[in-house]
């Protein structure tokens, strides 16, 4: 399988982290490889036997700073039939998350390094397993770390940030929806016969169109970084939030609001002198 380019993840000087490459394979009961070794392949894939854990990098050639995770979760979920088209409501049982950093970057000497690993539980029906660079639960609950489940019937195509997922099986779940039962016929009056000759021409009706097959969501090997919550804004203290009072203490310019005062109050007085002095 062809391996994509390495992307560049790094951090800034400010400390935002961009996105960044993974890569995956797939490993066995004994540690063994199984298929391909590591890849960045992205699509929707049909199973012969269903695929165990899968182990998780980043891929090499890219500077991630230190403080940078990207999580990368694997879900496993029943459905109503062995592919996507088909698949219908999706219900997850099984979900597990790590977390990758600078320490799992590939380089050198990897013969001898250990990587990270997913495992979920595997599938005994219908059922599609996703492996996806966030670590919200696409499970259809609400509240914060929950999504979507995945619809194909109504567009919902979760997860978000899908890197690869596996789908097959060959028999219903036992969750799956009954099939609706036949509508009991209710009795009617007969209807008269019309008579020979009379019979009104058939209306012509245009068929229904035929459904296209749905394509599968879209894959991508680039993930984003765990984003950070933002910082709590602080509460406004007393001081902030109360007008400031009147100063009165010796720090208050009292003795400037005197002087002018006795200004003024001089300024009158000669002025009502100088009236009187006219006068006489």
């Amino acid at each position: 399988m062809p391996v994509f380019g390495a992307g560049v993840a790094h951090a800034t000087s400010g400390g935002t982290c961009e996105s960044a490459t993974v890569q995956y394979r797939l490993v066995g009961a004994d540690g063994g490889v199984v298929g391909e070794d590591w890849t960045s392949q992205g699509g929707f894939r049909s199973w012969d036997t269903i695929p165990g854990p899968v182990e998780v990098r980043l891929a090499p050639g890219q500077k991630v700073a230190d403080g940078c995770k990207y999580p990368v979760s694997l879900a496993e979920y029943t459905t109503e039939g062995p592919n996507w088209a088909t698949s219908g409501r999706q219900t997850m049982v099984d979900k597990a998350t790590v977390y990758l950093t600078a320490a799992d970057v590939a380089g050198d000497d990897d013969a001898k390094r250990t990587w990270q690993k997913l495992a979920v539980k595997l599938p005994e029906c219908y059922g599609q397993i996703d492996l996806y660079g966030d670590d919200v639960a696409y499970d259809g609950k609400t509240g914060e770390g929950h999504g979507p489940a995945p619809y194909q019937p109504d567009g919902v195509n979760t997860p978000y940030h899908l890197i690869a997922a596996w789908n097959g099986g060959e028999k219903e779940c036992a969750d799956s929806p009954p099939d609706s039962p036949s509508p009991t016929p209710t009795p009617s009056e007969p209807t008269p016969s019309t008579p020979a000759g009379s019979t009104p021409p058939a209306e012509e009706t245009t068929p229904p169109p035929t459904p296209k097959p749905s394509a599968t969501p879209p894959t991508t090997p680039d993930v984003p970084p765990l984003s950070s919550k933002p910082p709590v804004t602080p509460e406004p203290s007393s001081s902030d939030s109360t007008p400031p009072l009147a100063e009165t203490g010796a720090g208050a310019p009292v003795g400037l609001i005197a002087g002018g005062a006795a200004v003024v109050i001089a300024l009158g007085a000669g002025a009502v002198f100088a009236a009187r002095s006219r006068r006489s």
